[in-house]
């Protein structure tokens, strides 16, 4: 089994309720930012690295599989139900291979050092079963919560208010198999890493946006410009 990620799951079955209109005939990740796709800016990040990239599906799906038709990225369909981002994880581990593997959401954007790149450099197999990326409250833009990990010197995270979750991790898929439900958050597995010690966090060093709503798009758009910030 490989000890280092070469995979990514790139999470996009949301139902995008919060755009409203934007979000009537197109999932979420077709929404555009500065002219491109919440989707395509989510890709970019990836192909530096040459990740064997999944994508999960529920809500109009013929969409976004039109759309990545030739991109060599794997579409799967969560039907009848929508699985979260634990079962949708749990779906995805015959096509993300074995070993570790990125995770990403697609409604956010980056202005900064690219989180997947950071995420491999301070990856720690022997010590980690996960590695979050979290955004110090200054950075994280659109963010209304209290956070939610606090960073310990050594690098272990517990929770409570302090970093924002970004997103993007690093983590075992196989922890998956150990949550009896078959639609789960990944904060049950979560929890399991926080009762042994081996759920670890990095703090992202640029800006981060989320884009969940209209008003997200001219805020990241405004990061992304590097402008009124």
């Amino acid at each position: 089994m490989r000890n280092s990620p070469n995979a990514l799951m790139i999470f996009a079955a949301g139902f995008g309720t919060r755009m409203g209109a934007l979000t009537a005939h197109q999932p979420k990740p077709m929404v555009k930012v500065a002219g491109k796709p919440l989707i395509d800016h989510t890709l970019e990040l990836a192909a530096p690295l040459g990740l064997n990239t999944v994508v999960n599906l529920h809500y109009l799906p013929h969409v976004l599989e039109a759309h990545l038709a030739g991109s060599g990225v794997t579409t799967l369909t969560e039907t009848p139900d929508i699985l979260e981002t634990g079962g949708g994880l749990r779906n995805a581990r015959s096509a993300l291979g074995s070993g570790p593997s990125f995770t990403l959401n697609s409604d956010a954007l980056w202005h900064g050092p690219n989180p997947l790149k950071m995420l491999s450099a301070a990856w720690n197999p022997d010590d980690m079963d996960a590695l979050l990326l979290l955004i110090p409250h200054a950075n994280a833009l659109g963010h209304t919560g209290q956070g939610d990990f606090i960073l310990a010197p050594n690098g272990q995270i517990t929770r409570g208010a302090g970093l924002v979750y970004s997103g993007a991790q690093i983590i075992k898929p196989e922890l998956t198999e150990e949550i009896p439900e078959r639609a789960f958050s990944l904060n049950l597995v979560w929890d399991k890493l926080l009762a042994t010690g081996r759920i670890y966090g990095l703090p992202y060093t640029g800006q981060w946006c989320d884009v969940g709503s209209p008003e997200g798009i001219t805020r990241a758009e405004r990061m992304l410009d590097d402008t009124a910030l």
